[in-house]
C-alpha cells in the first residue's frame, strides 16, 4: 500500500516561502494514494522546483521533475501549471511506459550532460568516471547491479595505487601502492569521490523513471571514518615570499595576487573580464555550483583590480598569460606555481587552490564571521567552512566570550581571599 502523505500548503508564494529548506520534497495529494505534487526547496534565496510522484505498486513511486517554481520569476511554473503538468505526466507514463535497459556508462553519460548544463563540473565527472568507474562497471546494466558488486568495486579502488597525471596524449601510469596511513587515507578519499559520482548518476536514472528499483545503490555507502587532510594554507610572510618569487613577465604574479585577494578558484579567475569588476566587487558569473555570486574585496583588492582594469575594454580578460598573449587556460598555472614555490622555499610546494584556503583561513583568524567567509567563497551555508576552518575560530570564540559575556561580580579577588581565610 502507498504511504500516507501529510499535505502542505503549496498554492501561494507566501506559503512556500514559510517552508524550511530541505533536500526532501514537500508533498500535496492530487489523487489519494496515487498521485502527488511535490515542491523541493534547497535554499531560502533560490527558487524551488516542482515534482510529480506516482505510485507504481509494491511500495514504489516514480518521480519526475516538472520545472522551476515561480517563487521569484512570474515566467516560471506556477502552482496551477504544475498541477496540470503532474496530471499530464501521470497519463503519459501510463500510456507510454519506458522500458530502456541503460548501462552504467549510459547512466553516467546522462548525468555528465546534466552537470554540464547545471554545474561547472561535468568534465570532472567524465574524467573520473572514464578512469575509475567505466573500466569496471560501464558495461553492466543498471537494473542488474547488486550491492555486493558495488562494494567490491569501491574497496578495490580504495586499495589501488593512484595515477600520475600524464602529458597530453600519453597513457596513465600508476604511482607505488599506498603504504602509509596518509596514503591509504588519500586513496579512500579519492574512492569516495567516485562513489559520489556513481550514486548521483544512478539516482538520476531512478528519478527519471528509467529503472524500477534503487535498492542496490541505496544500500551502497561511501567508506566511513575517512578523515580529510587539513588544508594547507600560508602565513602572511610565506604569501609575501611567494608573490615576490612569482614570474611577473608572464602575468603569473597578477594571477597569484588575485587568488590571494579574492579566495576564488583558478577557473573563476581565468574567466574574469573587465566588466566583472565594479563597485568594489568581483562578479563570478559561472561558479562550480552553477550559482553566480559577488566577491567582496578589501581596499587593497579594490586598488589591485583598478590597476589591472584601468583603460581596458569591458570584454577584455582581466588576467592575461602575457607570454602567449591571451587568457590563462586549463592547467597552465601548474608549472609557474611550482617554480614560484621553489624560489620562495615553500616546501612541500602548494598549488594555486591553496591560495583559496589561505584567504579563508586568514579571514577566519582575523575574526571574519564564518557566514561571510562562506558567502565570498560561494558556499550556500557554513558547513564547508566549519569543516575546514572551524578549528581556527575556536581561539576567537574564546576571546569573544572573555570580552563580551556578562559579568555579575559574584567572584572577585577579595571574595576569594576572604573565603580562603575562613
Amino acid at each position: 500500500m502507498p504511504r500516507m502523505v501529510r499535505d502542505v500548503k503549496l498554492e501561494t508564494r507566501a506559503a512556500r516561502g514559510r517552508l524550511a529548506p530541505s533536500k526532501k520534497p514537500h508533498w500535496k495529494t492530487l489523487v489519494p494514494g496515487r498521485l502527488h505534487l511535490g515542491y523541493r526547496k534547497k535554499a531560502k534565496d533560490r527558487p524551488g522546483t516542482w515534482l510529480a510522484r506516482r505510485y507504481v505498486g509494491n511500495e514504489r513511486y516514480r518521480i519526475a521533475l516538472l520545472g522551476i517554481a515561480d517563487d521569484f520569476e512570474d515566467s516560471a511554473v506556477s502552482y496551477e501549471e504544475a498541477q496540470k503538468l503532474a496530471y499530464e505526466y501521470r497519463f503519459e507514463i501510463e500510456e507510454h511506459e519506458p522500458r530502456i535497459e541503460l548501462t552504467v556508462a549510459e547512466a553516467i553519460a546522462r548525468y555528465a550532460e546534466w552537470m554540464k548544463l547545471h554545474r561547472a563540473t561535468g568534465s570532472e565527472v567524465e574524467q573520473r568516471a572514464a578512469l575509475h568507474i567505466l573500466p569496471y562497471l560501464g558495461s553492466l546494466k543498471v537494473s542488474e547491479l547488486t550491492t555486493h558488486q558495488l562494494n567490491k568495486w569501491r574497496d578495490k579502488l580504495a586499495a589501488s595505487p593512484a595515477l600520475f597525471r600524464p602529458r597530453q596524449g600519453q597513457p596513465h601510469k600508476h604511482k607505488p601502492a599506498p603504504k602509509t596511513k596518509d596514503e591509504q587515507r588519500a586513496r579512500k578519499v579519492s574512492a569516495n569521490k567516485c562513489v559520489t559520482i556513481l550514486k548521483a548518476s544512478l539516482n538520476r536514472t531512478f528519478r527519471d523513471g528509467l529503472v524500477e528499483d534503487d535498492k542496490a545503490w541505496r544500500r551502497f555507502e561511501s567508506l566511513h571514518k575517512v578523515e580529510v587532510a587539513r588544508e594547507r594554507s600560508l602565513t602572511i610572510p610565506e604569501a609575501q615570499r611567494l608573490i615576490n618569487s612569482a614570474d611577473e613577465r608572464s602575468g603569473f604574479r597578477d594571477l597569484l595576487q588575485a587568488a590571494l585577494l579574492t579566495g576564488c578558484r583558478y577557473g573563476e579567475l581565468r574567466n574574469l573580464r573587465v566588466k566583472d569588476f565594479a563597485n568594489g566587487k568581483i562578479a563570478i558569473r559561472q561558479s562550480k555550483s552553477g550559482k553566480p555570486r559577488h566577491v567582496r574585496l578589501t581596499d587593497e583588492g579594490i586598488a589591485f583590480f583598478k590597476g589591472l582594469t584601468a583603460g581596458r575594454s569591458n570584454e577584455d580578460y582581466i588576467l592575461m598569460n602575457k607570454r602567449l598573449g591571451r587568457e590563462w587556460r586549463k592547467s597552465e598555472q601548474d608549472r609557474p606555481m611550482r617554480a614560484a614555490c621553489s624560489v620562495a622555499g615553500i616546501s612541500p610546494p602548494v598549488g594555486i587552490h591553496q591560495m583559496r584556503h589561505t584567504w579563508a583561513s586568514l579571514s577566519v583568524m582575523n575574526g571574519v564571521p564564518l557566514l561571510v567567509v562562506a558567502a565570498n567563497l560561494g558556499h550556500c551555508d557554513t558547513r564547508m567552512v566549519e569543516k575546514h576552518y572551524g578549528h581556527l575560530s575556536d581561539k576567537y570564540k574564546d576571546d569573544a566570550i572573555r570580552v563580551g559575556a556578562p559579568r555579575f561580580g559574584i567572584f572577585t579577588t577579595a571574595t576569594s581571599k576572604a573565603l580562603h581565610q575562613q
